[in-house]
C-alpha cells in the first residue's frame, strides 16, 4: 500500500524565530543562533506519507544534529514556537522527536516493550537510542549503530511494513563535481554520516490497529525501525524538522509515489547513459532540465 498524493509540500509558515524560508516554502535556514530552529509540515501526513528532507548546509561550531519527528499539536494553534523540539516540544505532550546522530540511530527493540499505558510513555513509547547526542557519537559505531549495508541499493523501492516508498528520492547524492560519481556511491551505501551535507532523511508513521501508529525514520534510503511506537492517531500528525546547531540549513525533497511524472522519467533516461553528472554538461539541453538531473 502506498498513499496517492499529488500535492507538493511545503514548511508551515508558523516555525521558530531563527528560521527564514525561502519564496517556494520548501527551504528551511536558520540565520542566527544554534536554537529556536523548530520546523512544521505545511499540512498533516497521511499514513505512509513521508516528509523528506535533504541537508543543505552545515555550520561549525556547535554540538548536535538536526532533530526530527511528528506532532499531534496543529502549529496555528502555537502561542509560541518552543527554542527546542527536545525537550520544550516533547515536554508540551504529543510530541514524539528523535535526535540525529553520526552514529547510533538505528533501533534496537528490547525483547519486551511496555505499551503505551503499561507503564510507557502516554500516548507513545520511545525505543532504543536516538536522544543521546554527546557520549553516543564518542562511543563509534558499536552497540546499537547504524548499520552499513554492504552492497548496493538494487531494490526500487523500500518496503516498511505495507508501505512502498520509490527509494531514488530517498538517498542523498553529491553536488556534482570531480568526484561526485565517488561519492554518490558512498551515498548509496550509507558510507557517510547521516548528519553530512546532501543526506536525506524522512520521518512517517505506519498505522497499527484503530487509531494507533508507529513513527518511523528513514535516513539515505535506511528504515532505522520504529523510533515510537502507539503513538495516537486519531488526530493529525505534522511533521517536526529542527534545524539545530551544526545543521545550518535544509530543503524539502518531493517525492512521487504513484506514476513517475516525465520530468522524472527524462533524467533516468539521461543518467541511464552517462558515466557520472559532469558529463551532463556536455549534453544540449535546456539548462532547467541540466539542473534538475544534476541535482535530484
Amino acid at each position: 500500500m502506498e498513499p496517492s498524493l499529488d500535492k507538493y509540500t511545503e514548511f508551515h509558515h508558523i516555525h521558530g524565530t531563527n528560521v527564514r524560508l525561502d519564496h517556494s516554502g520548501t527551504q528551511a535556514t536558520r540565520v542566527e543562533s544554534f536554537a529556536n530552529g523548530v520546523c512544521f509540515s505545511k499540512q498533516p501526513l497521511k499514513p505512509g506519507e513521508i516528509f523528506l528532507i535533504e541537508i543543505e548546509d552545515k555550520e561549525l561550531g556547535w554540538c548536535g544534529h538536526l532533530r526530527v519527528g511528528l506532532t499531534a499539536r496543529d502549529p496555528s494553534n502555537l502561542n509560541v514556537v518552543p527554542e527546542y523540539s527536545i525537550p520544550d516540544l516533547t515536554d508540551l505532550g504529543d510530541s514524539w522527536v528523535f535526535a540525529i546522530t553520526r552514529n547510533h540511530n538505528k533501533i534496537i527493540e528490547e525483547a519486551e516493550v511496555p505499551e503505551a499505558g503499561e507503564g510507557g510513555l502516554a500516548g507513545g513509547q520511545r525505543l532504543g537510542r536516538g536522544e543521546a547526542e554527546v557520549g553516543a557519537e564518542a562511543q563509534g559505531d558499536g552497540g546499537g549503530g547504524n548499520m552499513k549495508p554492504k552492497t548496493f541499493f538494487t531494490d526500487t523501492h523500500l518496503y516498511i511494513d505495507n508501505i512502498r516508498i520509490p527509494r531514488d528520492k530517498l538517498v542523498g547524492r553529491s553536488r556534482p563535481g570531480r568526484y561526485s560519481h565517488i561519492l554518490d556511491d558512498l551515498y548509496k551505501t550509507n558510507a557517510l554520516p547521516p548528519t553530512a551535507r546532501r543526506s536525506r532523511i524522512g520521518v512517517l508513521f505506519v498505522a497499527k490497529g484503530q487509531n494507533q501508529g508507529d513513527m518511523h525514520i528513514v535516513i539515505n534510503g535506511e528504515d532505522m525501525g520504529a523510533s515510537a511506537k502507539g503513538i495516537p492517531t486519531s488526530h493529525p500528525l505534522y511533521a517536526v524538522v529542527d534545524v539545530f546547531a551544526a545543521t545550518k540549513c535544509v530543503r524539502i525533497v518531493q517525492v512521487e509515489y504513484g506514476f513517475s511524472s516525465l520530468q522524472t522519467l527524462c533524467r533516468k533516461a539521461i543518467q541511464k547513459h552517462i558515466v557520472h553528472r559532469m558529463a551532463i554538461d556536455w549534453l544540449e539541453l535546456p539548462e532547467a532540465l541540466k539542473h534538475y538531473c544534476k541535482y535530484e
